[in-house]
C-alpha cells in the first residue's frame, strides 16, 4: 500500500522533527521500538506519526544527504 504522503515533502515541507515525525539515521531497533511505542500512546489524539530511517537529525531537523539503508540491511529487517 503506497504511503499517502510522499518522503520528499516529509523533508522538506516539514522538515523539523515533531511529535509526529521522527528522524533515525539507522536501524537502531530499540530507538525505533520507542518512537512506535510514543506514537501508539496517541492521548491527545493526533493521529499517525511517520518515522524515516536512513536520514540524521540535527537540533530536530532533518540534516542533508539523505543516507538511506543498504539493501542487504533492509532484508534483514523484514
Amino acid at each position: 500500500m503506497p504511503l499517502h504522503i510522499n518522503i520528499e515533502d516529509l523533508l522538506h515541507h516539514r522538515s523539523i522533527e515533531s511529535d509526529r515525525i521522527e528522524f533515525k539515521e539507522g536501524w537502531n531497533p530499540d530507538a525505533i521500538y520507542r518512537s512506535i511505542c510514543a506514537f501508539a500512546n496517541d492521548f491527545n489524539i493526533t493521529g499517525s506519526g511517520y518515522i524515516i530511517v536512513g536520514i540524521a537529525e540535527e537540533n530536530w531537523s532533518a540534516k542533508p544527504p539523505v543516507k538511506g539503508l543498504a539493501t542487504s540491511g533492509i532484508a534483514e529487517i523484514q
